[in-house]
């Protein structure tokens, strides 16, 4: 019998989502939104991450059960997903890394 993690772990893929930010804090202000709307995309497990050295860039993680679908919602986002983007300070490109 597999262990309850083990088997979550086959049907959900950890995803990292890295980009840069116009301004660190005011993108922290959106995580709500932020983890709203990868929810909502099937995500689970939403967590921002700011880099350590005091740049810019973030990473945001989250489990999901389509990462096809993350990388295709990323590449060519809807107009309420680009808008959010734009108010959050999202600097492109992203780039999407995924669990193997």
């Amino acid at each position: 019998m597999l262990e309850p993690r083990a088997t979550q772990r086959s049907v959900m893929a950890k995803i990292v989502i890295t980009h840069k930010v116009s301004d660190v804090e005011k993108w922290l202000k959106g995580k709500a939104e932020r983890a709203e709307a990868i929810m909502h995309l099937g995500g689970r497990n939403v967590v921002d991450h700011v880099a350590a050295d005091g740049s810019n860039t973030v990473a945001v993680t989250a489990e999901h059960d389509d990462p096809a679908a993350a990388a295709a919602a990323l590449a060519s986002p809807t107009p309420e997903v680009a808008t959010a983007m734009e108010q959050h300070g999202v600097v492109p490109p992203l780039t999407l890394h995924v669990e193997q």
